[in-house]
């Protein structure tokens, strides 16, 4: 038996579970990968960690596509 059918999930109830699973999670390896990170200066972490805090979705997105490349590597 399919535990979705046993709780009579549909398309939508599961696909909104996921997401609900998904962006928490994705919200708190973005911050964790922010706060370890070393960048140019202190603001721009700060930046950062409000951009992806007080924009739930499209915050986390942004500092994937955008911040990770921003940051500093130390050998």
């Amino acid at each position: 038996m399919n535990i979705l059918t046993f709780f009579e999930f549909g398309v939508s109830e599961t696909m909104l579970i996921c997401f609900a699973l998904i962006f928490p999670l994705l919200t708190i390896f973005c911050l964790v990968d922010i706060i370890r990170a070393d960048f140019k200066d202190s603001t721009t972490k700060l930046i950062w960690v409000l951009v992806v805090l007080f924009a739930p979705f499209l915050g986390p997105i942004l500092y994937l596509i955008i911040g990770r490349k921003t940051k500093v590597i130390t050998p």
